[in-house]
């Protein structure tokens, strides 16, 4: 089979392909970045780079050859997260150089299939891209998937498609399962973008909801044990942070010990006494931690109340988003991977910023997987697949 990978960015779709088992006689890369196609080249050794989607055309042996093609073309003009200036962004634009790339394939070769990505959008700009493509090809058909279901993060996007496959299952992954250390508050990270490289902060987090964050890295002392002994024996670690270095240990009390406090952020009104007067409206709002030993999780519900785990003695914290209240970091880009089911080292050939980078960029592998999985025989292309 001969793909064609537009806009590829570090190649996840040969990836998928190559973990798929699938045929592969030539493989066709666009891409104009140095860095995302260095951690191609370094996963893959099978690519033939084309460059600029421009000239892609031109470059092609046989357009009539084609199988498959893969598309991802920029979204910065149509995410929520950006300034959704549609089709009149700069780079969002390059839709209709993939259009008319599709065009010129499909024409010679109506047998091609596409699969096409995006982020989710405003139904009127979905109900634009879907027309376009079905004006070329009317058996493609949308799809909204959320990797959540295959992954530990939660990645809603749009899948333009004539690749007839069944939705993936939820196999039940987790944050904490992808995690190196430390802890989470939530089932699912939120999505990874390409300025995660940047960097979060606790007001992000839990006001915006974006960059996930975990809390706890390194060994966090929170206390001492009522234990006879050595002070060694005595020290209390955080949940948050790593396991001290195990030893043979051999009874007195020489096990590690760890304190985990649940707590939970929300809006109080406190007066300059510390005391909390919520009916008090002349008082200012305050994100205040709230820290309790009694072992138990605060109760769930619909109101913004993030539930946390603290290292901190039993209290009421004000500033809760100051870095002294929570210990916290990022994500390393090798959870990154992770997050995108990629192989933990995808990245290793570049530095941990462009890493993020072409993750946050990229597809979720095991997604295109699923529905890469409708490429069989049974798809009866116009040539057997060899």
């Amino acid at each position: 089979m001969i793909y064609l990978e537009l806009f590829s960015g570090g190649s996840v779709a040969r990836q998928s392909v190559k973990e798929l088992g699938l045929p592969v006689t030539r493989w066709y890369s666009s891409e104009i970045n140095k860095f995302p196609i260095q951690i191609a080249n370094d996963n893959h050794d099978d690519l033939i780079h084309l460059g600029d989607v421009r000239g892609v055309l031109d470059k092609l042996v046989s357009h009539k050859d084609i199988d498959v093609i893969f598309c991802g073309s920029p979204c910065q003009g149509f995410s929520v997260a950006g300034k959704q200036l549609n089709f009149e962004h700069e780079q969002s634009k390059l839709f209709f150089e993939f259009l008319k790339i599709y065009k010129a394939i499909y024409d010679v070769n109506p047998h091609v299939k596409l699969l096409f990505e995006n982020v989710k959008m405003k139904k009127e700009w979905e109900d634009i891209i879907l027309s376009k493509l079905q004006e070329i090809n009317p058996k493609l058909k949308l799809h909204i998937i959320d990797s959540a279901l295959v992954s530990a993060q939660r990645r809603v996007r749009m899948y333009i498609t004539d690749i007839e496959f069944e939705m993936p299952e939820d196999r039940g992954i987790v944050l904490k399962d992808i995690i190196e250390c430390g802890c989470v508050d939530r089932n699912k990270s939120y999505c990874l973008d390409a300025n995660y490289w940047k960097g979060g902060n606790l007001k992000m987090y839990f006001e915006k909801s974006r960059r996930q964050l975990v809390f706890g890295d390194g060994c966090h002392q929170v206390g001492v044990a009522d234990i006879k002994g050595y002070d060694i024996i005595k020290r209390v670690y955080s949940i948050h942070g790593k396991c001290p270095t195990l030893t043979t240990m051999q009874g007195g009390h020489r096990e590690p010990k760890i304190l985990c406090n649940s707590a939970s952020i929300t809006g109080r009104r406190i007066d300059s006494n510390g005391v909390r007067k919520d009916d008090d409206t002349n008082l200012p709002i305050v994100q205040t931690l709230e820290v309790s030993d009694s072992g138990k999780s605060r109760c769930l519900s619909t109101l913004t109340k993030d539930t946390v785990v603290s290292p901190l003695p039993k209290g009421r914290y004000p500033d809760a988003y100051g870095e002294h209240k929570l210990h916290w970091r990022k994500l390393t880009v090798k959870e990154c991977c992770r997050l995108q089911t990629l192989p933990d080292d995808y990245c290793k050939s570049v530095s941990n910023s462009q890493g993020y980078k072409m993750l946050g960029n990229g597809w979720n592998n095991e997604t295109i997987k699923s529905i890469l999985k409708g490429l069989t025989l049974e798809n009866k292309f116009g040539r057997e697949l060899a």
